[in-house]
């Protein structure tokens, strides 16, 4: 199964912190993670029960650290758009569905769990990859943040050995640059950019891409860049005379043979 983080972003209450400790280890989970915690002291140690070891093995580090390593990011919230034209929150899965989607990948994932009172915010769940949302009653939908981070373990537990290994957060992070200088080239109109790169950011989220699959993506961005604009890529003399001749011969496959061509 996919080394998996379970990151509580600014816990309000140890108690909750403590709870969450027990029940990670209740389903074989150990990699808790704090993004800017409230102080811990007897109330979460009391609260870990047998799960002690997992509470003081807790990292704490920035949002930033947890994005920068991750290859998938999951947002759990309990506010999900209603309309697929709302990419912000959409669409979302169920820890059940979660699972299906992770199963067979080989990489680090962080579920994000937001705060007590009003969960994450906008920027954190603009960045994730994968939005999960547990189902719940419409008249209280709102759960307390252990029993979330039990409801998702539960789902999690047990997976198979990983059967492909992910592409890393940088090359992810270029991919996501690219397509936003790509955006530019084809003169992309500025007031769509952002919900643009949301929907790309959902879109290649679930597809669980690989290093090689990112590189082929790459490599048809670059071969559509010099099809515009040649000079684009610094091409040789010869494929500038043969471009000049009216012979558009692309740029040679071996040129890009890494690129996933």
């Amino acid at each position: 199964m996919p080394a998996i983080d379970i990151v509580l972003v600014a816990p309000i209450y140890e108690g909750n912190v403590g709870f969450c400790a027990r029940v990670m280890k209740n389903f074989g989970f150990d990699r808790l993670v704090l993004i800017d915690p409230c102080p811990l002291g007897n109330e979460a140690k009391a609260r870990a029960s047998h799960a002690q070891d997992v509470l003081a093995a807790a990292e704490t580090c920035s949002i930033e650290d947890v994005f920068s390593r991750s290859n998938i990011v999951v947002a759990t919230t309990g506010t999900v758009s209603k309309s697929v034209c709302h990419a912000m929150r959409m669409p979302f899965y169920s820890p059940k569905e979660l699972r299906e989607r992770v199963k067979d990948a080989d990489g680090r994932i962080s579920i994000l769990f937001g705060r007590e009172n009003w969960g994450l915010n906008n920027e954190e769940v603009k960045r994730s990859d994968v939005i999960c949302t547990i189902p719940t009653a419409e008249e209280y939908p709102i759960l307390n943040l252990s029993h979330a981070v039990g409801i998702v373990c539960y789902e999690l537990a047990d997976m198979p050995l990983p059967a492909f290994q992910l592409a890393s957060p940088t090359d992810m992070g270029y991919l996501y640059s690219h397509i936003d200088r790509y955006l530019d080239t084809i003169h992309h109109p500025a007031f769509k950019r952002e919900n643009t790169m949301i929907l790309i950011r959902r879109i290649l989220g679930r597809a669980n891409l690989t290093t090689r699959e990112a590189s082929t993506l790459h490599g048809l961005l670059r071969r559509s860049e010099w099809h515009m604009d040649p000079s684009s890529l610094d091409r040789d003399k010869t494929g500038s005379r043969n471009l000049e001749n009216g012979e558009d011969t692309g740029p040679d496959p071996q040129d890009h043979e890494n690129e996933g061509q």
